[in-house]
């Protein structure tokens, strides 16, 4: 069945809270950095023709700002959607692979068996309800628990043009489950570049100390622009969030996993 991250990615990343936090913090501090040199700068650096040439570059740097944030949205989005689709096809192949192994026959029983156990235990280990200790995790995560069923499908000898016919189809649908699980695998690890981060927080900054150079001293307006950051820093942690859909927050249902579950052995 499919396996979750390693532990020592999860944890050797920052969160995706805390890297919204920040970047709310770097995005509004550069709004009261605009507000707070207004009262430095020579009077001709505020006149109107300055202001008009400051929204200008503060206009270019807020479309190209707006394009990526767009696209990085859409493009985790699509990481999530595609990785709750191929839980769902996983499951519906377990189940798939189950009935044909019902129609093998009783010598087929203990793989059965332990193809509910395995699938029991990967959505114990994906989505746990209760925290596991160390050794319990990497034993969940490392197991390869479809491989072994296909290693005990080679052992099966059967017997009837029936029962080779269901070892063969047994066969290929497990060799279509364990191809989806490393297919899923590679897609559930989809992390936001750490460059293309740090420079779409920077133009952002830099696009709210243009707010805050022009911006009236006043509580509104202050408060405004912290809205605005903390949405802006909101999209950052969804996308963060949609890139690691194994993973925070924001995990992929297990729901098709459980139905499959339910399903098995009847």
């Amino acid at each position: 069945m499919l396996k979750a991250p390693p532990i020592q990615k999860a944890t050797c990343r920052m969160s995706s809270l805390a890297i919204a936090l920040t970047a709310a913090g770097c995005i509004f501090g550069g709004t009261l950095f605009g507000i707070g040199i207004q009262n430095w700068l020579p009077g001709h650096h505020l006149n109107k023709d300055s202001h008009e040439i400051v929204k200008l570059g503060a206009g270019m740097i807020a479309t190209l700002t707006a394009l990526v944030l767009g696209l990085l949205v859409s493009s985790a989005k699509n990481t999530f959607d595609t990785l709750n689709e191929g839980l769902k096809q996983v499951g519906a192949k377990t189940i798939q692979l189950d009935r044909t192994l019902a129609q093998y026959g009783p010598a087929a029983q203990p793989l059965r068996e332990q193809l509910r156990r395995g699938l029991a235990a990967s959505i114990e280990s994906l989505w746990p309800e209760k925290p596991f200790s160390p050794e319990e995790q990497a034993k969940l995560r490392y197991t390869s628990r479809i491989e072994t069923l296909q290693n005990q499908l080679s052992e099966l000898a059967p017997q009837t043009e029936i029962q080779r016919q269901s070892l063969a189809k047994a066969n290929q649908i497990a060799t279509d489950i364990s191809q989806a699980r490393w297919l899923l695998m590679e897609q559930s690890q989809n992390p936001l570049p750490v460059p293309l981060l740090v420079i779409l927080i920077c133009w952002l900054t830099v696009l709210f100390v243009s707010f805050g150079l022009f911006a009236p001293r006043n509580g509104t307006v202050i408060i405004v622009l912290f809205v605005c950051a903390c949405s802006v820093s909101a999209a950052i942690f969804l996308i963060l969030e949609l890139n690691r859909p194994m993973e925070g927050s924001l995990k992929v249902s297990s729901v098709p996993m459980r139905t499959a579950l339910t399903l098995l052995g009847r």
